[in-house]
This record gives structure tokens, sequence and C-alpha cells, in this order.
């Protein structure tokens, strides 16, 4: 479960940003994750409250911003949602295409005191 080393991750950058702001905790922290980046929300939430107990984001209030995969067909221009990596252009059916959004996962936003 990859799920937890990211979720610890997140800890980490939250823990050096109240250190670097002179904060000592954190009350909300806001999440962006693309839907093919690979993160199993169901798996991060599980490893979220484990990951997080005794440190800044203890009591932290967290909202999570799915992302939709969106892609250009690089044939016709097309933009598109996608839900695979895989899928084709609803219009011309070519594979060819550039991902525009889907692949998030970052720290949005961080609020300390």
């Amino acid at each position: 479960m990859h799920e937890l080393s990211i979720a610890l991750s997140i800890v980490d950058i939250a823990e050096k940003e109240v250190k670097k702001n002179n904060a000592s905790e954190v009350i909300e922290i806001e999440l962006e994750i693309g839907k093919l980046s690979g993160v199993e929300p169901y798996a991060l939430d599980f490893a979220w409250d484990q990951a997080i107990l005794k440190t800044v984001l203890e009591k932290a209030k967290r909202k999570t911003l799915y992302i939709e995969a969106k892609a250009e067909c690089q044939d016709c221009g097309h933009q598109f949602e996608i839900d695979n990596l895989y899928d084709e252009c609803p219009v011309c059916k070519s594979y060819m295409k550039e991902l525009i959004s889907g692949r998030e996962l970052r720290v949005k936003s961080l609020t300390v005191i």
C-alpha cells in the first residue's frame, strides 16, 4: 500500500511548513488528487488516520479535491474526460492524446496556527 508512504510524505511537508512559519499545528489541509494519480481514496483514508497520529496534522481538518482526468487528442484537437490512460478519442477514435489533468498529487494549502 503506497498510500501510507504518501500520507507520511504529506505529514513531512506539513511539519516542515509548521516549523518554517514558527507555528505549532495545522488546522486545515487541502489536497488535490487526480483520478489517474494512482492513489486509491479509501486506502489513503485508512492510512491517513495512522500517519497523522501525534503529528502537527492530528487535529487538522482535511479537504480533498479529486480532479477528473482530461486529455486532448493529438489528431483532432478534441478535449475529453478519460477514465484510463488507454481511452480513445470519442470523436476520431485515435489513441494519440496528451493528458491535461488527472495525475495531480499535491498539498494545495495549509492553514497553520
